[in-house]
C-alpha cells in the first residue's frame, strides 16, 4: 500500500483513508492559498488595509498622535482603505482599519498648507 501525503506540510497522512489533510491548519492553509489565487481583489484589499493598520500602529505609540502625511504615505499607507469610519459630534469623520483610526488634519501657516492625519486608537464608544 502506498504512503499517503498531507499536499501542503508533507507529513504522512494517518486515519480515514478519505483524509487529506494531516492538521485543520494544513487544511486551513491549503483553502486560503487556493482562494487566493481565485479572489485577487479581495485579498489586494486585505493586503492594504493590513500595510494601512500595520503603518498606523508603528506612529501611534501613546493612543493619539499627529503626523505629516508624505510620511505616512512614503510608508505605503492608502487612505482610501479603511475598514469603517465614525462621524464625531462636530462633524469630523475619522477612518477607521480595524482598530486603529485616522482624520486628515489641514494646517496653513504662513501661507503654506501642511498635511497630517491624527491617528488614534478605537475605544468602542
Amino acid at each position: 500500500m502506498m504512503s499517503r501525503t498531507c499536499p501542503t506540510c508533507e507529513a504522512e497522512l494517518k486515519g480515514r483513508p478519505d483524509k487529506k489533510y494531516c492538521s485543520p491548519e494544513c487544511k486551513t492553509a491549503a483553502h486560503y492559498e487556493l482562494r487566493k489565487q481565485k479572489d485577487t481583489l479581495f485579498f489586494k484589499v486585505d493586503r492594504q488595509l493590513k500595510i494601512n493598520r500595520k503603518i498606523l500602529k508603528k506612529y501611534n505609540f501613546n493612543g493619539k498622535t499627529v503626523l505629516r502625511r508624505d510620511i505616512l504615505r512614503n510608508e505605503g499607507f492608502d487612505p482610501n482603505f479603511f475598514t469603517h469610519f465614525r462621524k464625531t459630534p462636530k462633524g469630523d469623520v475619522y477612518f477607521y482599519c480595524y482598530d486603529f483610526g485616522f482624520v486628515k488634519i489641514e494646517e496653513i501657516t504662513s501661507n503654506e498648507l501642511k498635511l497630517k492625519y491624527l491617528i488614534v486608537n478605537w475605544n468602542g464608544k
